[in-house]
Parts: structure tokens; C-alpha cells; sequence
């Protein structure tokens, strides 16, 4: 079951680098790369200073810096700065966002199920 695995940055940590793999979750600080996969979630505590690629990006704490993904979901209580670059991107209410964003179909796809959201 090595597939499951994901891997974990507890809210303790503080940690500089490239973090690669599938799946990944971020409750602590993080300053770096990163490039998953899968999904990325970054937990309300967590403050990331980065540069992100991922299949789908869930943002609940602080995030400066750069993410492209095919989803990028905001929850209430998130802070982003910088560029986000989705397909789908779901803004809730509460969440902050300051940057640029490119959000909606990909060039070349068609114009199914993109767009943004702001609930």
C-alpha cells in the first residue's frame, strides 16, 4: 500500500527545500518547491512561502508565492499572495486573495466544468 502514502510536515516544522511525491500535507512552515502529483493541502496553521505544482491545491492557512494546479479550492480562513493559475478555482467566503489569477478552461480543452467560484 505505498500508493497511500503522502507525506506529512507536522505544525512544528519549519522547513526549507523541494518537496516532490504524490500527495502531500502542510500544517507547519514551509519555503521552497513543491511539485505533487496528487493533491496538496496546506492546514490553517501552515505559512508557505513557495513555488507550487499540483493536481489540486487546497489552501487553509498562509501562502505567498506561485501555484499552478488544475483545482485550487480557498477555504474561509486562507491568506494567498501571489499568482494562482487553475482550472477550477473555488474562493470561499471569508478567504483572501491578492495576486493575479488565470482561472477557467486550459488552452486547447473545452469549455467544461472550469471557471471560478466564489462561495
Amino acid at each position: 500500500m505505498a500508493d497511500d502514502k503522502s507525506t506529512f510536515i507536522d505544525a512544528q516544522a519549519d522547513v526549507e527545500g523541494t518537496l516532490k511525491g504524490k500527495d502531500a500535507q502542510i500544517l507547519g512552515r514551509f519555503r521552497g518547491e513543491v511539485n505533487v502529483s496528487g493533491r496538496l493541502v496546506l492546514g490553517e496553521g501552515a505559512r508557505v512561502d513557495a513555488k507550487v505544482a499540483a493536481d489540486a491545491v487546497e489552501v487553509a492557512g498562509e501562502f505567498k508565492g506561485e501555484i499552478k494546479a488544475r483545482a485550487v479550492t480557498l477555504a474561509e480562513k486562507a491568506r494567498v499572495e501571489g499568482t494562482v493559475d487553475a482550472q477550477l478555482l473555488v474562493v470561499r467566503e471569508g478567504a483572501q486573495l491578492n495576486g493575479a489569477v488565470s482561472a477557467g478552461k486550459a488552452k486547447g480543452a473545452p469549455a467544461v466544468g472550469g471557471g471560478v467560484s466564489l462561495g
